[in-house]
């Protein structure tokens, strides 16, 4: 038995993203698939009903991947997963939260609020957990799967009039990525870094999905060949310094995050400050409203503290005045 053990699912996106992150520093770990068979063991260590969950030695059991990831980098260093360059390090913590935070609504969108990507899910969900087993009662069970999961579109941001800023948003970034992954091995120059992780979890699992993997592979394929590299990711060479990212990279955040993420986590964690059960704000002149996301505003808020600790550094703060970013990480007690 390692001394990692990892519970997860190969359809959760951030079982996903920790797996790969673990193969890329080289970490023995027993992974673990989230089943009926196991689910007393997983329970003997959750706290939450998510996973994934990872038993490291030394520290306690986690089931927050960003987490995950940062105490994975701090107890096993290379190959490093930090940009060398301090602006660049910032922007991954950016991209990371918005992999897991503003992507996810879109992937969970794609996934399960049409057929036929709903019901091939929900058979992939029933294997997985039968262990390949399945029911005699296949469509019932099936059927439970797909309306448990529909109901839960709600509380992550895809409700129906949100729907439609959800698709212009996911077919506006890919190609933005596309091209800068056409000159880029990861998002970051020539190793990964938690953006890629979180992003590539994903955009990997809507390749699994008919509807959004076959758009991706006909519109993207750079993006495409990357998500099969981010499986199991190797380090190239160096980092890339942001003067040489800035062409591609520059126009992911002007053109997307500042149009849709930055604004909705700026208003989630200011409607989760006020105590306010709905988030609504303007993306590209409409309403997008929501269930106020604990977790998603307490997370932009450890993104805001990071770009303010480096809010001395000229590079990264004329970057983000660029893209349009900068009012999104404004300290108001200045």
């Amino acid at each position: 038995m390692s001394d990692y053990r990892l519970f997860g699912a190969e359809t959760s996106p951030y079982s996903m993203k920790v797996r790969a992150f673990l193969k890329y520093k080289g970490v023995d770990f027993d992974w673990i698939g989230r089943s009926s068979e196991k689910e007393e063991e997983f329970q003997s260590y959750a706290k939450e009903p998510t996973v994934p969950l990872l038993v490291s030695p030394g520290r306690v059991p986690n089931q927050d991947s960003t987490d995950i990831l940062s105490a994975i980098e701090n107890d096993h260093a290379e190959p490093s997963s930090v940009p060398d360059d301090p602006a660049c390090a910032v922007l991954a913590l950016i991209l990371e939260d918005y992999g897991d935070e503003w992507l996810s609504k879109v992937m969970f969108r794609e996934r399960w609020g049409q057929k036929p990507d709903r019901d091939e899910a929900a058979d992939r969900t029933m294997e997985q957990l039968f262990d390949g087993k399945l029911p005699r009662a296949k469509k019932k069970t099936r059927d439970q799967i797909v309306k448990r999961m529909r109901d839960s579109l709600e509380l992550i941001g895809v409700e129906r009039k949100n729907e439609k800023a959800l698709k212009t948003s996911f077919e506006r970034f890919i190609p933005l990525l596309n091209a800068h992954l056409e000159n880029n091995l990861f998002i970051f120059g020539n190793r990964p870094s938690v953006a890629d992780f979180s992003i590539a979890a994903q955009l990997s699992q809507m390749l699994m999905d008919p509807t959004p993997g076959a758009w991706l592979r006909e519109n993207a394929p750079f993006v495409t060949a990357w998500c099969e590299f981010m499986d199991a990711p190797k380090a190239g060479d160096n980092f890339k310094p942001l003067s040489e990212l800035e062409p591609t990279l520059l126009a992911i955040f002007t053109e997307e995050l500042s149009q849709t993420y930055l604004p909705w986590a700026k208003e989630t964690l200011e409607a989760d400050i006020a105590k306010q059960d709905r988030v609504s704000v303007k993306i590209e002149g409409k309403a997008f409203e929501q269930v106020t996301q604990r977790y998603a505003a307490t997370s932009f808020k450890s993104v805001q503290k990071a770009v303010r600790r480096l809010s001395d550094n000229d590079n990264l703060t004329a970057f983000l005045k660029a893209a349009g970013a900068d009012v999104y990480f404004q300290n108001p007690n200045k």
